[in-house]
């Protein structure tokens, strides 16, 4: 099976692939396709925007499309920055901009009122652009005052992973390898479900 990712985001495409790698599923690129048109993430809620990516790369391509929206929701902050991650700070993408942000927002804010939970939400379109699964996957920790480890991605340098009772407890999410990360995170669960969801249409 052939399944387009559609995001153009380097780092999450590899996150993906490596939680697919051993299916008998063929990852694509945008750029395998010959690009996607961009998709304005207007929705209320992660599962509103992962749709809305998936039906329009799906429709674009003709293909199985998954797409994902995620993002840091933080407690003293009601949620915030919430499906507005990428955009925290006004530029999307801007990660060094959105964590000086975070960081301002706490800056008066105890260890014990610095809790959050990441959240991946994925859709999975057929080729005629309807939604044939969604998964969702958490992860909660705790904002970090200064950042840890050596992988950059998003809030990662600054989210400490605090479930109890997994070898990556008390870890930063930049300073596990991608391997160890895929286990606990967000992404990571939202893709276990896939996967199983996947592996269970091909024996079928």
């Amino acid at each position: 099976m052939e399944l387009l990712i559609a995001s153009g985001n380097p780092k999450k495409l590899a996150e993906i692939e490596l939680y697919l790698s051993g299916t008998e599923v063929r990852v694509l690129s945008p750029a395998d396709v010959g690009g996607l048109p961009e998709v304005e993430e207007d929705g209320l809620t992660f599962a509103a925007n992962a749709d809305k990516k998936a039906a329009a790369g799906a429709t674009e391509s003709g293909r199985w499309t998954l797409a994902d929206d995620s993002g840091l929701e933080v407690d003293h902050l009601d949620g915030a920055p919430g499906v507005r991650s990428a955009r925290f700070a006004g530029a999307h993408g801007d990660d060094e901009a959105n964590n000086e942000r975070l960081l301002e927002e706490l800056d008066e804010v105890g260890d014990a009122g610095r809790g959050a939970q990441f959240i991946c939400a994925l859709s999975l379109a057929r080729p005629d652009g309807s939604i044939a699964a969604r998964f969702e996957g958490t992860a909660r920790g705790r904002i970090l005052r200064e950042r840890r480890g050596e992988r950059d991605f998003g809030y990662d340098p600054y989210f400490l992973f605090t479930e109890e009772g997994y070898p990556q407890t008390g870890r930063g999410f930049a300073e596990l390898s991608p391997e160890e990360k895929s286990l606990v995170s967000h992404r990571g669960r939202a893709l276990a479900l896939l996967r199983e969801h996947l592996m269970t249409a091909q024996e079928a």
